[in-house]
């Protein structure tokens, strides 16, 4: 999913979702929740998929 899409869908602002993937900002409980929704999945879900990615790059 395009970061444009994820955020229409999520009802975030694009350039809040580019900082998101970049590192620069880190999510407060409600964009996780949107962000989640708008993915379809359980805030969990794309919590532990965060925390694998995270686990790879050390």
């Amino acid at each position: 999913m395009s970061g444009k899409k994820l955020a229409f869908q999520s009802n975030l602002d694009r350039t809040y979702i580019s900082m998101l993937e970049r590192g620069v900002h880190q999510p407060t409980l409600n964009s996780l929740l949107s962000l989640a929704e708008a993915l379809n999945m359980k805030a969990s879900e794309l919590v532990e998929l965060v925390e694998e990615e995270f686990a790879k790059s050390k």
